[in-house]
């Protein structure tokens, strides 16, 4: 299933999410010389997925810099070069190789401002691929954003449209403060998309209605926004009206934009592959039934990943971790005609 907007304009280009990741690197590199891209093999062999193919052979070795595999050094370094003046992109290859570098993004990069009174900031980016859907099992499929989740200080953006890539990334690299930026990599040639030619940002903590209902919300990120539109199709013969919001920004999140979907619609239903016990959906059950609980007709719905320590590699057990489109569909129905 790939999700394709129009053909190319004179204003836009069409790509997939993976091409938007490579095309918006590419213009910061060029645009800023302080603009640094750091990592395992992302010189000359130019990342495991090409994205900086050809890089070192424009821009040289001293801004494409092949690291050793040292998460820890990886982020510590481009916490230095961002305090410096720099605008370090730290790549982890893979998510699930990021836990070296806790220390370093936890106790370092979102410290950095409010440890300094403000004398310094950490612009820097953190780009790592997430997720599940591509056979990846235990060290290659594992969602990161809920153990970073609770921390002051650090962003954490998971687009799933190429056109929120773009926009997004520009945002990151613009940002003041340190940004974990997710990719889910099911995504990466699968979606496909409308992109605007040039420099422009989207602003990071802003959802996106990505489909208007008016008895379910329905709230999700990265690949899942796209599983969850697909369920909608077979709702919309039954008539059954779905609203489906892509947060974008995990956090900073848009709680307007969840709030008053939910004042409207009177029902929530929160989906995302990440483990379900302590993850982003809680937090925003939480917020929801302080914030507008009077405003629900059904208890709050969360359909996440199962809390087992990681994605099997067999395919019958990668999808009995992850929620299909017709488990969300079946999820969706039963909300409504609670």
């Amino acid at each position: 299933m790939a999700v394709t907007s129009s053909e190319t304009t004179a204003s836009s280009q069409t790509m997939n999410n993976v091409e938007a990741v490579r095309a918006t690197l590419y213009e910061a590199m060029k645009s800023d010389d302080r603009t640094i891209i750091l990592g395992e093999d992302v010189g000359a062999r130019g990342n495991v997925f090409l994205i900086t193919k050809d890089f070192i052979d424009e821009f040289g070795p001293e801004r494409v810099i092949d690291t050793p595999i040292a998460e820890a050094s990886i982020v510590g370094i481009a916490v230095g070069m961002a305090m410096e003046g720099l605008r370090p992109i730290a790549e982890i290859q893979f998510a699930d190789f990021i836990y070296p570098s806790f220390n370093q993004i936890v106790g370092e990069a979102a410290k950095t401002r409010y440890r300094s009174n403000g004398e310094y900031t950490c612009p820097m980016v953190i780009r790592t691929p997430y997720g599940g859907g591509v056979r990846g099992a235990l060290s290659h499929s594992v969602s990161i954003e809920a153990l970073f989740y609770h921390v002051p200080g650090l962003k954490i953006v998971a687009p799933a449209f190429p056109a929120d890539v773009k926009g997004l990334l520009n945002a990151a690299i613009d940002d003041p403060d340190p940004v974990l930026f997710l990719e889910h990599k099911k995504t990466y040639r699968l979606i496909k998309g409308d992109v605007p030619k040039g420099h422009y940002t989207i602003p990071i903590g802003e959802a996106n209605v990505v489909r208007p209902g008016t008895q379910l919300s329905v709230v999700s990120y990265g690949l899942y926004v796209h599983w969850a539109l697909e369920a909608t199709k077979s709702l919309e013969e039954e008539g059954i009206s779905v609203e489906v919001i892509d947060l974008r920004s995990i956090r900073p999140m848009d709680k307007a934009t969840i709030l008053s979907s939910v004042e409207k619609t009177r029902k929530l239903l929160i989906i995302h592959e990440d483990n379900k016990f302590g993850g982003i959906g809680a937090e925003i059950s939480a917020m929801v039934a302080e914030e507008a609980l009077f405003h629900l007709d059904a208890p709050i719905r969360r359909l996440c990943g199962p809390d087992v320590p990681a994605m099997g590699y067999a395919q019958p057990l990668e999808e009995a971790f992850m929620s299909s489109p017709a488990q969300m569909a079946d999820a969706m129905r039963e909300m409504v005609r609670f």
